[in-house]
C-alpha cells in the first residue's frame, strides 16, 4: 500500500499535477502553443487542458486586485473569435496602454467582456471604482463607435481618442 503524501504534487482526484496549469499558461501566452498541443503534451483532453489553463489565467491575471493600479490610459476595441461557432462572436477588449505611453513596456490586457455594445462597455466602466475612473486620463478606441459613446459620458471620461485609420 502506498503511504506517501502526494497532495503537494496534485489535488485529490486531479487529472493534472499542480504545476501543469501554469506550464500550460506560459506555453499558450509566451510560446504561442495551441491548447490542442498543450493538451497532447499533458496527455489530457482539450477541455481538461483549456479549463485548467483558463482557471490559472484567471487566478494570476484577472483575480489580481492590483492589476488596475497605476492605469491612466486604456485602449478599447472589439475582437472576433473565429473559432466560436454559435452566439455572438464579438468580445470587447480593454487594455492598459499606460506603459506604452510612458515607454516603459508593452500594453497589457485588463479584461475581455463578452459582446460589443455601448451598454457592455458602460457596464464594465461602472464595475470599476469612481477613483479608478477618475485616474484614467485617456481612453483610446479602435473603430468601436459604441465604446466612444460610452467613454464620453460625463461620469467616465475627459479624453476619448478614436484610433486613426478607421
Amino acid at each position: 500500500m502506498w503511504r506517501q503524501d502526494t497532495s503537494a504534487a496534485a489535488a485529490p482526484r486531479a487529472k493534472l499535477p499542480r504545476a501543469a496549469p501554469r506550464w500550460g499558461l506560459v506555453g499558450l501566452v509566451v510560446q504561442h502553443l495551441s491548447v490542442a498541443r498543450l493538451a497532447e503534451s499533458l496527455d489530457v483532453s482539450w477541455n481538461t487542458a483549456n479549463r485548467a489553463i483558463l482557471a490559472e489565467g484567471r487566478r494570476l491575471l484577472i483575480d489580481d486586485p492590483t492589476r488596475f493600479d497605476d492605469v491612466t490610459v486604456i485602449g478599447v476595441d472589439e475582437h472576433v473569435w473565429q473559432h466560436t461557432k454559435r452566439g455572438d462572436r464579438f468580445v470587447t477588449v480593454i487594455v492598459d496602454l499606460t506603459p506604452v505611453r510612458a515607454k516603459t513596456g508593452p500594453a497589457r490586457l485588463l479584461d475581455m467582456v463578452e459582446r460589443r455594445s455601448k451598454a457592455v462597455f458602460t457596464a464594465w466602466l461602472q464595475e470599476q471604482t469612481q477613483a479608478w475612473r477618475d485616474r484614467v486620463e485617456v481612453v483610446a478606441m479602435g473603430g468601436f463607435k459604441t465604446a466612444a459613446e460610452a467613454s464620453r459620458q460625463p461620469a467616465h471620461r475627459r479624453n476619448a481618442i478614436p484610433s486613426a485609420g478607421r
